[in-house]
């Protein structure tokens, strides 16, 4: 009957003092399970550690020079819970297997001197157990991957939606304001006309400076919003260097950063590969990310680029920072900087919205930003950006993700309606 597991797809590791036993071991199940070997509990330990993807299976003795087997089990639950662990004892050692037992450290626990045919049923079934758990985990974690991006891809749509709602209210809203500022200048006329001279002419002056500016202001944060949810006809159709694309979005800003005689240092490499992008929103993502060095950042800062490429293959990613010497974010709005579940009450400007743009840009090219701020020394972003985001692996799913949607859905209609 054929197998219906690849026994060689995940790797057995035996640990013994005695040599015979690991030579044994090997001859015997060598041609049927990757196997590998150690002769204490501390070089199994390193096995483990260097190895740990591809190990399914761990078989250790008690009794041992130095750390005991059980020492070298828990040691493996903690580095890889999931990794079946099995105790191979003699008769002498039952009180320590039971012990084990007791404490979950073990799958279970073979005695000395083990049968071969049994013991291989035992390696089979094993290996089996483990298989199936790998696969069961693999399904689950792409499940709840694809309902993560279904639920972000939601909120993308309904922040665009939301965007281009509110632009088109807003610029109807403001019509009348707009209105009044075309008739100032009447208005300041006749009062001049009436009083021999403008009771306050840099009142009017000022006022529709600082009027049109938040006019400006509103429609470019919801432009931003707009351009993060939208999906364009060719996804990744430009291939940018990630250097130049930094150079680009500095130049919009290189006056305002003088003004400011804040420092900025482009340190990524020319060597890097290419990045797939989209390029507009790709660009406004480094603007929008400046802007917040700008806005609160103090005079003679300074704020650093630097990048690596991480990873091989289709995991292979640009990790690119930006790193300031600032006064750094409370640990209360580190904490929620990127999370696009939570409404920034206490925040009404536009910082939780443009970096919730950039939460949207970087998600949508397949990659992860993220944060990190110490009080008084300053902040980093880190962006994972793969080189292939059509192919890109879809980030591990946060332990408490689906509790914030579900606790914050809420929050989420409260902003969708305005409230």
């Amino acid at each position: 009957m054929e197998n219906l597991y690849d026994y060689k797809k995940f790797a057995i590791l035996y640990v013994d003092d005695e040599e015979k036993s690991l030579k044994y071991f090997e001859r015997a199940f060598g041609d049927d399970f990757r196997v590998l070997t150690a002769s204490n509990a501390q070089d199994g330990l390193k096995l483990l550690q260097t190895h740990a993807d591809d190990i399914g299976l761990l078989l250790t003795d008690q009794r041992m020079p130095g750390e005991k087997g059980v020492w070298l089990l828990e040691r493996a639950r903690q580095l890889r819970p999931g990794i079946l662990r099995i105790l191979v004892t003699a008769y002498s050692d039952f009180d320590a297997a039971i012990a084990a037992v007791n404490s979950g450290a073990i799958y279970k626990y073979v005695s000395k001197p083990w049968d071969p045919p049994q013991f291989e049923l035992t390696l089979r079934h094993g290996l089996e157990f483990f298989i199936v758990q790998a696969e069961r985990d693999q399904l689950l974690l792409e499940k709840m991957s694809v309902l993560r991006n279904m639920m972000i891809a939601d909120r993308i749509v309904s922040l665009g939606l939301l965007a281009a709602g509110l632009s088109h209210q807003i610029r109807n809203s403001l019509v009348a304001v707009k209105t009044f500022l075309d008739l100032a200048p009447k208005k300041m006329a006749e009062e001049r006309a009436s009083t021999n001279g403008l009771r306050n002419p840099e009142f009017w002056k000022d006022y529709h400076q600082n009027v049109q500016s938040q006019m400006e202001k509103i429609n470019s944060l919801l432009k931003d919003l707009w351009t993060a949810s939208e999906n364009p006809s060719a996804p990744f159709a430009d291939e940018v260097s990630l250097r130049q694309i930094v150079e680009e979005a500095l130049a919009t800003l290189r006056d305002q950063f003088a003004a400011r005689r804040i420092e900025v240092a482009n340190g990524i490499p020319d060597s890097l590969p290419a990045l797939k992008v989209d390029k507009p929103k790709f660009r406004r993502l480094f603007e929008l990310l400046l802007k917040e060095e700008l806005a609160t950042l103090p005079a003679d800062s300074r704020v650093s680029f630097s990048a690596e490429l991480d990873g091989g293959g289709a995991k292979s990613e640009i990790v690119a920072q930006i790193t300031d010497n600032g006064p750094g974010l409370p640990p209360d709005a580190l904490r929620v900087v990127f999370d696009p579940f939570v409404v920034r009450d206490s925040v009404p400007s536009e910082y939780g919205i443009n970096l919730m743009a950039c939460f949207f840009i970087v998600h949508h090219h397949g990659g992860k930003i993220d944060a990190k701020s110490e009080s008084g020394r300053g902040t980093t972003f880190t962006l994972h950006l793969p080189l292939q985001p059509e192919r890109a692996v879809t980030p591990p799913v946060e332990a408490d993700f689906l509790q914030k949607a579900l606790l914050n859905e809420e929050l989420w209609q409260k902003l969708v309606a305005g409230g």
